[in-house]
């Protein structure tokens, strides 16, 4: 893959965003009464207004030219197929694998029915599940399981995470689940002071099951256990694990039925529909963790089928493209206005940051433009009386995306009416702005002097034509949630193939690894550090006095 500044397309946009320039969005609307409808697109349960942008027909015709040009067609088969598109680990990406229909019976990669083995591990997560949701899973002292610990960090903690609170409406009240990630020893050291080890069953998912945060944390927890009237035998009750390491699962305590595989195809960002979605499942059940796996499918096949045209991932990619690499925007912020998704940009921030941000191409060649942004975002409407600020009048453009369901699941009076209201008068706001004039007019029609409005209404101006979409579905539900984790794992994989690098590895999170194993024996031995750099054997010297 060369450089797609190559590319007739992306030559052809840089002369148009000149053209583009000093073109309102209002405008585009007013010469165009069917703009909203013509850029509207509905899959898998959810609709894309995309119209408030700063794009006209020639916009979207070059974007969709230059995905094409891109070899996104060829590339979105590759994923879908198998075909190992992460080169520099020699791999198959096969998160789509994961929610398959159960009408495919057979996908082989690398001589392996990979199918098989997926329906397989929800089989075995079935049975799991039933068995604590009817108390027939008993602890070491024959008391039922009434609270479930799960312990991983970045994508074993995000995915869960995100749609353990999403789908909260749909929580067996039975059997509550906790979630611990942080190596901090307040995370878990919070979370153990509310339960009782008789009762209580942690679930470790590492996929090599050395993850320093998360053995770190399991091993706390196993003492926990062993301090609160736990044995070694009993750890086989009160422990399991998701992992491809299952001897070092076993060495812990775990018996070998209660340990859950991974797999090398799928990256830990992208796995939360597989084994290490099981503490959702326990949270939601079985039913409707399928039916996350059933929504997270309906957009797969969008994506593969759909013209790039009419596509959502295709096209919310693209825009993302249009305004980092044409218009200098360095980040972009997801606001949901929904209390239940509040967790979705710290995840989509993992996904998408761990994914595009990359210096280089697939070749090893260095890019020659911007890629990943910097995702941002937290529930409308608390931003607004936060970052909304810069949003409107800040000096950096800051593209959005606007996400809603239509009905609550705890409507209350006209709470629901006011949550809408201000997630569509934000992105109106947004577009329309308001002029010196509007707020000169504003403060005499409010009593002010004329002195008073010279001197106030330069301030209350804003620029407007700031971009943005809205994602709207029905009712947030278990198969909508899953669509749209979906839709921005694909809308990630639209751009990383648009700029020609690898989405699926994650080179500068394993030197950190690397590095922070080497000085956390630094710290906790009398080691030479005099190769050290000045900075990092002062802050090591730092640490140890304040131990001693």
């Amino acid at each position: 893959m060369h450089s797609p500044t190559t590319l007739n397309a992306w030559q052809a946009l840089t002369q148009h965003q000149k053209d583009m320039s000093a073109v309102k969005m209002a405008s585009l609307f007013k010469e165009d009464a069917q703009r909203a409808q013509k850029y509207s697109v509905n899959a898998a349960g959810w609709t894309l207004d995309y119209s408030k942008n700063r794009a006209n027909e020639k916009t979207f015709s070059l974007l969709t030219e230059l995905a094409k040009a891109s070899g996104l067609e060829n590339a979105i088969e590759g994923m879908f197929s198998g075909a190992h598109i992460n080169n520099t680990e020699d791999r198959s990406v096969l998160h789509v694998a994961l929610r398959a229909s159960h009408a495919q019976d057979t996908l082989i990669v690398d001589g392996v029915n990979v199918l098989a083995e997926v329906r397989s591990t929800l089989k075995q997560m079935e049975q799991f599940v039933a068995q604590l949701h009817n108390g027939d899973w008993k602890g070491h002292t024959g008391k039922t399981i009434t609270d479930v610990v799960s312990i991983g960090i970045g994508g074993s903690y995000l995915g869960p995470k995100v749609v353990a609170e999403a789908l909260t409406p749909y929580k067996n009240d039975d059997i509550k689940v906790h979630l611990v990630a942080n190596i901090d020893g307040s995370d878990i050291t919070g979370k153990l002071k509310q339960l009782n080890a008789e009762t209580t069953l942690f679930i470790v998912s590492s996929k090599t099951f050395g993850t320093l945060e998360t053995l770190s944390n399991a091993n706390a927890a196993r003492d926990w256990f062993l301090r609160n009237g736990g044995s070694e035998s009993g750890i086989r009750q009160h422990f399991a694990a998701v992992s491809s390491n299952v001897k070092k699962a076993v060495d812990f305590g775990m018996a070998e039925e209660n340990i859950f595989p991974m797999w090398d195809w799928v990256g830990g960002r992208y796995s939360l529909w597989s084994a290490i979605g099981l503490p959702v499942a326990i949270a939601v059940g079985m039913d409707n963790f399928y039916a996350l796996l059933d929504g997270a499918h309906q957009m797969d096949e969008h994506f593969r089928s759909a013209p790039f045209e009419e596509n959502l991932p295709v096209i919310m990619g693209a825009l993302g493209v249009w305004y980092i690499n044409f218009h200098n925007a360095q980040t972009h912020a997801l606001i949901p206005y929904d209390h239940y998704l509040r967790a979705m940009p710290a995840h989509i921030q993992q996904l998408d940051m761990e994914s595009n941000g990359k210096a280089n191409l697939l070749n090893g060649d260095g890019v020659e433009t911007d890629t990943g942004p910097i995702i941002w975002g937290g529930a409308g409407t608390n931003g607004q009386h936060a970052y909304h600020q810069l949003l409107h009048q800040g000096t950096r453009l800051v593209p959005v995306d606007f996400i809603a369901p239509l009905a609550s699941h705890n409507p209350i009076g006209d709470h629901h009416a006011q949550l809408f209201a201000n997630c569509l008068s934000q992105s109106q706001a947004l577009m329309v702005g308001k002029t010196l004039e509007q707020a000169e007019k504003e403060l005499r029609d409010a009593g002010a002097t004329d002195e008073q409005v010279a001197k106030i209404a330069p301030h209350k101006v804003i620029k407007g034509n700031r971009p943005s979409n809205t994602l709207l579905t029905d009712k947030m539900t278990p198969a909508t949630v899953g669509a749209l984790i979906a839709l921005y794992e694909h809308r990630t994989f639209v751009q990383g193939t648009i700029w020609g690098i690898n989405s699926f590895d994650q080179w500068g999170v394993e030197l950190g690894k690397v590095l922070g194993t080497d000085i956390f024996n630094r710290l906790v031995s009398d080691s030479d550090n005099s190769a050290l750099d000045a900075s990092t054997q002062a802050l090591i010297d730092a640490f140890k006095k304040a131990q001693s």
